[in-house]
């Protein structure tokens, strides 16, 4: 019976170490073992077997992206000018063994080392570069802070300045100047769109000039070919009146007539005084011996010179 209970607690004790050298490790962590207070060995995700009482397994250590937002810090650039930054620091573990030997307090040792790493960058920058070059500042910070925390086996990843705060009184300042160049913007823009308009306008109206010199000068023509063409055709008309009368051979009573026809018209007129022959037959006389002479001329026979 002793036997038996001496069995069941060497065996309840075995099952005990048994359990505690059984050392499961999570994804995306690693675990340091120490043999008799010396580093031994890393474990990483899986299962593994330690010693009881010899081993010490510290702490799982996260090997995921870490993010580190620090408090703002009082930061004095190159004009003297206070200001207020916070920072936001991602970085990782890439080395178990040196991030647990490395330093002691790794995230106050980042949070130191970025503070003194702000206010050396800045203290070579006035204040309007400041506020426009956080690029710059970014990328100066992530070089100087990775290569200093490599010995920790820190990886950082990113730095990023989070809030820039100036004083208040310059907060204001910048906010005035900042309106009064807008106000500047909107000036230019609006003398410009005037200076457009005024332009467009002129323009418009130089067309319309042209346009209506070119109707003018078309009118124009087209009115002196109409006058041409009518001129012709009364001409022409006319002409052919006078063969038409010659070749009818008018008579004393038609050229009469006509001469009656004349007094007619020239009585129409406007003319305060008219003088009337008195032997009005003489008119038609001379009518007719104008007339006889005009026949004997177109009888003529027309000669042509030999040379």
């Amino acid at each position: 019976m002793v036997a038996g209970i001496i069995l069941g607690v060497l065996g309840g004790l075995l099952l005990i170490i048994l359990c505690t050298s059984i050392r499961i490790v999570r994804q995306a962590t690693a675990v340091v073992v120490e043999r008799l207070g010396k580093y031994h060995k890393t474990l990483e995700t899986g299962v593994h077997m330690v010693v009881p009482f010899f081993d010490r397994c510290s702490r799982p250590i996260s090997l995921k992206e870490i993010v580190a937002d620090f408090k703002p810090q009082p930061v004095i650039t190159k004009d003297n000018v206070t200001m207020q930054i916070d920072t936001v620091v991602y970085f990782s573990v890439t080395d178990p063994k040196l991030f647990s030997y490395g330093v002691d307090n790794p995230i106050r040792a980042i949070e130191n080392l970025t503070a003194t790493t702000l206010r050396n960058i800045v203290g070579e920058l006035e204040l309007d570069e400041t506020l426009t070059s956080r690029d710059i500042v970014n990328t100066k910070m992530r070089n100087i802070i990775d290569e200093a925390t490599d010995p920790w086996g820190i990886k950082i990843n990113r730095v990023e300045l989070k809030n820039i705060l100036p004083p208040r009184d310059i907060q204001e300042a910048m906010e005035k100047q900042m309106r009064a160049e807008r106000e500047r913007r909107e000036q230019i823009l609006r003398a410009e769109g005037e200076k457009k308009s005024s332009i467009l306008v002129a323009e418009g109206e130089k067309q319309a000039q042209i346009l209506r010199a070119e109707a003018a000068k078309e009118t124009e023509i087209l009115q002196a070919e109409a006058d041409k063409a009518a001129t012709i055709a009364r001409a022409e008309g006319e002409s052919k009146a006078i063969d038409l009368i010659n070749k009818a051979n008018p008579n004393a009573a038609y050229i009469t007539l006509q001469g009656f026809e004349a007094l007619k018209v020239l009585a129409d007129g406007q003319s305060t005084k008219l003088i009337v022959p008195s032997e009005i037959q003489n008119v038609s006389g001379l009518l007719a011996s104008l007339t006889e002479v005009v026949k004997s001329t177109d009888k003529k026979p027309k000669t042509t010179s030999k040379k």
